[in-house]
């Protein structure tokens, strides 16, 4: 319950955390639609499709959270693991056709799920963990270069093969640089909170 003289939460059952679960269905959809028949070239661009209109329910509800305060826990957890689940299937889609190497694609998805798993563990101390500038900008590199990626390079002119390419590599650094900036900003926290707490300290 609200305590009196504080503004009510929002509840969980709000349009931003309705788009996050949506993005979620979306998932096993672009990934039928990119694996079924990857030769086909309508079935790559619709999967390509499918793939950014779940990106964009991402822009989406984080605006709308914030323009109309409806920013939740709920949101701030389940938000980063659609977007995860979205873009880690793109990776691995990917590296399944043999259109990007394995390394990559293991890298990203450890520095991905493991900073989502740092993120339930740092709830202990009292602190749900949004994602920073650093990490946005990652999430929208990542989805640029996936978004390049989907339709297949091998059907496309070589200049986008370079610049799909440029991108990944500045996703992939963003990528690793940002997992490091998130496990220091997880130390502070916990650093603060058993400054805070020394009784709970072993």
């Amino acid at each position: 319950m609200t305590a009196p003289g504080q503004p009510a939460r929002p509840s969980n059952w709000n349009v931003p955390n309705v788009l996050t679960g949506l993005r979620i269905i979306l998932v096993p959809v672009f990934a039928w639609l990119l694996l079924a028949n990857p030769a086909s070239l309508p079935m790559r661009w619709w999967a390509d499709a499918v793939f950014v209109i779940a990106i964009l329910t991402d822009m989406a509800d984080g605006k709308i959270a914030r323009k109309y305060n409806l920013i939740t826990d709920f949101g701030k957890l389940w938000d980063p693991i659609a977007d995860k689940a979205l873009t880690g299937m793109g990776f691995i889609g990917l590296s399944i056709l043999g259109e990007l190497p394995w390394w990559i694609t293991a890298i990203i998805l450890l520095r991905e799920w493991g900073i989502t798993i740092m993120r339930f563990w740092i709830l202990k101390y009292g602190t749900v963990m949004a994602a920073n500038a650093g990490g946005k900008l990652k999430t929208v590199t990542q989805a640029v270069a996936l978004a390049m990626f989907i339709p297949g390079l091998a059907f496309l002119p070589a200049w986008w093969g370079w610049v799909a390419w440029a991108v990944m590599i500045v996703a992939f650094g963003l990528t690793v640089y940002t997992g490091v900036d998130y496990l220091l900003a997880a130390r502070k926290t916990r650093a603060a909170y058993f400054a805070a707490h020394p009784e709970e300290k072993k």
